[in-house]
């Protein structure tokens, strides 16, 4: 059992609470987390007071403000700066705590629109980011960009985790904001449970996508800070991808719909692929155990037995 005091911000987010659990089935029974009526963490003096009083040995940073293809292109500018403040926020405070070790957590949507497939770690800032979510990406790059200086600055050991788009339980299912996985799992279900014949999708369903279970996200990131790396970009996935058509037909047999899909093109793609290139993990010893349809099949689970609660 280990006794090192460790902080995960946003613990009852999709990310957070993957790491609360992971981190509970390590071993790791001294975890602070702070609900956001206790702790404001776009307030800088009560961030600065929190890190300064409690001195964790080690910050998971997986709170953000995140959403979908719609929710990140209609509120820009909260997207951008709800993040930043965030990130400078709490990367800051640690530092300015003694705070010596964090994981800053950012997304795969930080990498050029047009990036070369699979997308290495190296290939940031090397091209323009997809408009749609440009807001968000450059609120993350400025948090490993900052989290890199403070290394290079003070000799800090804060390493950046850049994880593929994620799903599981606690994601949110809401259509207005939700990312494309949990907004076709509701749409499906919502069409098998009304017996409606035609579930319509957003864009062209071609766009490839690669999907990562976030309790192995977590298991990644417990592994990184287990592993003992000081510093660098780290991209975690399976390595693989589907198109949306492809991920529409995996939901649609985990719920048992047979309706039809229509595409709506009008509707934006956004970037047409996303796949990581996951050599660095490969080779530090960690690769990603749940497979797409068994992921999707205990989301699926997670969020028929949270709609029975309502």
């Amino acid at each position: 059992m280990s006794d090192q005091k460790i902080y995960v911000a946003g613990h009852r987010g999709l990310v957070g609470s993957a790491l609360v659990r992971r981190l509970a089935a390590g071993g790791y029974q001294n975890v602070l987390t702070r609900r956001r009526t206790e702790l404001d963490l776009l307030d800088q003096a009560a961030v600065n007071l929190f890190m300064a009083t409690e001195q964790p040995d080690y910050v998971f940073l997986g709170a953000a403000k995140v959403g979908g293809i719609l929710a990140n292109n209609t509120a820009r500018a909260d997207f951008i700066y709800e993040n930043l403040v965030i990130a400078t926020n709490i990367v800051h405070a640690a530092h300015a705590a003694g705070v010596r070790r964090m994981l800053f957590l950012g997304s795969s949507c930080i990498y050029p629109r047009d990036c070369p497939q699979p997308m290495r770690e190296e290939h940031l800032l090397t091209g323009p980011l997809e408009p749609t979510n440009e807001p968000y990406a450059i609120a993350k790059i400025a948090g490993i960009k900052l989290c890199e200086a403070l290394n290079q600055q003070y000799g800090t050991e804060y390493v950046s985790a850049m994880p593929t788009n994620l799903y599981g339980p606690n994601d949110n299912f809401d259509l207005e904001s939700s990312h494309v996985l949990p907004a076709l799992i509701h749409k499906i279900d919502a069409a098998k449970q009304d017996g409606s014949a035609e579930v319509v999708i957003w864009g062209t369903g071609q766009p490839r996508r690669e999907f990562l279970y976030v309790d192995d996200l977590a298991d990644a990131c417990v592994f990184l800070m287990e592993s003992g790396v000081t510093s660098g970009i780290y991209n975690i996935g399976v390595g693989e991808d589907v198109t949306i058509s492809e991920l529409a037909g995996i939901i649609a047999e985990v719920v048992g719909y047979q309706g039809k899909f229509v595409f709506d093109t009008e509707k934006p793609d956004g970037t047409p692929r996303k796949l990581l290139d996951v050599d660095r993990m490969t080779k530090l010893g960690w690769r990603a155990k749940t497979s797409l349809r068994t992921g999707i099949a205990q989301t699926y689970d997670w969020f028929r037995q949270s709609q029975t609660k309502i």
